[in-house]
């Protein structure tokens, strides 16, 4: 009897088995299944209705408007604006941030097609020679000669107790995660830049003062040894002012070293090599004030991509709970197998299936004894949720410190800063009045270095402080958020990178969140001499 003749109806039945298993990859989920995850509640915490500190930079009472996402804007600073374009298109560790979040999404399409049938096709050839059965010997069967075999296998997890689904549910929120630590990413880049930008300005007015002060104290020596050619003047006046403008070249030639350090961190920061990126210097450092608007603290946790991060670490950490308590119960598996078999590599009963072969069948497996490794699994993965649930309660802690610091820095260093500027104007006064009785012959060298020094002082923490002010405002707008909100996350159905049977377009997904990457032309940043955002410099 011929193998066609005993399969026919096997065939059918495996025929039917292949299509209730390809359901699942139609996006259906219509078999009864368990999920064992809890019901996850993101933590709530009860929080001040308004903040302690206050700051020039923000509006007393929260307004309706949110922080714009381009807030540095609010400086109204040209080069402050093209630097961060620059870095936001070619920053390099901001871009593999962005792609880890790509990552995250394949993961996740990975730990999703373990619920779709996997079907694999496979082949071998021979030389045998048989075993004669008396049985079922047919004398039309060579007893020796080659033998090919060629058949397909198919497999299907139909998941009853939701443990695919919850791992493919951690990938997502995971992925959710990823794309809230690029925000976080883009963030610090911003403020980082916009720190350092402040730092340089605050470097460059330091060298114009004391630019200023070395010509005055160079006009002062020439006074000085004209006085003691004439004999009016001593030595010791001499070297008293000399001390003091070598003293004062030595403070400027530092502050020469660090704008140099500080334009070489932006050069990286904007994908540029120092030795091609230039900042021309300002001989002032210019205070901007303008008024963001502050939120509630209770929005601080929607506006937070730190805070966001943690929770959806959170959300990841309950529904691992689920895949240990799945592991409690049986597990079950279906398996088809079916091919040809053929000992004469006859083309024509190869075409007629006539030596086709299935089989299917179920695998269940039940766990009885481990010695308590699914037990400490599901403790450990309670203990794991609730240290996620700390280290978020954490993260908002800290949320609120910063911005409380920075709102009462600004604060003072607002009037730390007027009080400074008048202490500059006093000194000022009091050098010019020594200036004058010192040519007049009425004061000592010693009065007139002491004014000058004082005044060099005075101006000199008065750029100190207002750098200090701006770092302060760009620390508090991004403990803000600097314009996030949760609501930029890709939602769920947004991670998935490709469809379940697209097979073109596969060099990179459709961005999600706002997030893309450079697929085709990743070297288009590879000139590190020049600004590559169209239109800049």
């Amino acid at each position: 009897m011929r193998p066609e003749l005993s399969s026919r109806s096997p065939r059918w039945r495996g025929g039917l088995l292949l299509l209730a298993l390809a359901l699942p990859a139609c996006g259906t989920d219509w078999l009864p299944h368990a999920d064992l995850a809890p019901v996850y509640h993101p933590a709530e915490f009860v929080v001040p209705a308004s903040w302690k500190g206050a700051s020039p930079f923000v509006e007393a009472d929260p307004a309706d408007d949110e922080l714009r996402p381009d807030w540095w804007k609010l400086y109204n600073d040209p080069m402050l604006d093209t630097l961060i374009e620059q870095a936001m298109a070619t920053n390099p560790d901001l871009q593999a941030a962005a792609e880890r979040f790509v990552q995250a999404r394949d993961v996740m399409m990975q730990v999703r097609s373990q619920r779709i049938p996997q079907v694999g096709l496979g082949g071998k050839a021979t030389d045998s020679h048989l075993h004669i059965n008396p049985d079922i010997y047919d004398p039309e069967t060579p007893l020796t000669g080659p033998v090919a075999a060629g058949g397909g296998i198919a497999s299907w997890e139909p998941d009853f107790w939701s443990a695919i689904r919850n791992a493919t549910r951690v990938e997502t929120y995971r992925a959710q995660e990823r794309a809230a630590d690029w925000g976080l990413a883009r963030l610090s880049l911003q403020a980082e830049i916009a720190s350092d930008y402040f730092t340089l300005r605050g470097y460059d007015a330091q060298a114009a003062i004391y630019q200023h002060s070395i010509d005055l104290y160079k006009r002062s020596l020439a006074l000085v040894n004209a006085q003691f050619a004439g004999a009016i003047a001593s030595a010791l006046d001499v070297a008293r002012v000399e001390s003091l403008l070598y003293s004062t070249e030595t403070k400027y030639a530092q502050i020469q070293g660090q704008r140099q350090i500080t334009e070489q961190a932006l050069a990286i920061l904007v994908n540029m090599a120092p030795a091609s990126f230039t900042i021309e210097p300002v001989d002032e450092l210019r205070v901007v004030k303008f008024a963001a608007p502050a939120s509630l603290p209770s929005r601080l946790l929607e506006r937070r991509p730190d805070i966001a991060a943690m929770e959806r670490r959170m959300a990841e950490a309950n529904r691992a709970i689920g895949i240990a308590r799945a592991a409690f119960f049986p597990d079950v598996r279906f398996r088809a197998d079916g091919g040809i078999l053929d000992v004469g590599f006859n083309a024509v009963e190869i075409a007629k299936f006539v030596t086709g072969f299935w089989s299917y069948g179920s695998l269940v497996s039940v766990p009885a004894f481990q010695g308590g490794y699914r037990r400490a699994q599901l403790q450990k993965s309670w203990s794991a949720y609730r240290e996620t649930e700390d280290r978020y309660r954490s993260t908002v802690l800290n949320a609120f410190r910063e911005v409380e610091n920075n709102l009462s820095l600004t604060n003072r260093l607002t009037v730390a800063a007027g009080r400074q500027d008048a202490a500059v104007g006093a000194n000022l006064k009091a050098q010019n009045l020594t200036t004058e009785l010192y040519q007049g012959g009425l004061a000592s060298s010693l009065e007139l270095i002491f004014a000058q020094v004082n005044t060099l002082t005075a101006r000199i923490d008065a750029v100190q402080i207002k750098t200090e002010l701006m770092r302060a405002s760009v620390a508090l707008i991004r403990a803000l958020g600097g314009g996030w909100d949760r609501r930029q996350l890709p939602k769920d159905e947004q991670i998935q990178p490709f469809g379940t049977f697209q097979y073109v377009d596969l060099d990179k997904p459709p961005p999600a969140g706002g997030i893309d990457v450079n697929a085709d032309n990743n070297w288009l940043h590879n000139d590190l001499t020049k600004f590559s955002v169209p239109g800049r410099r």
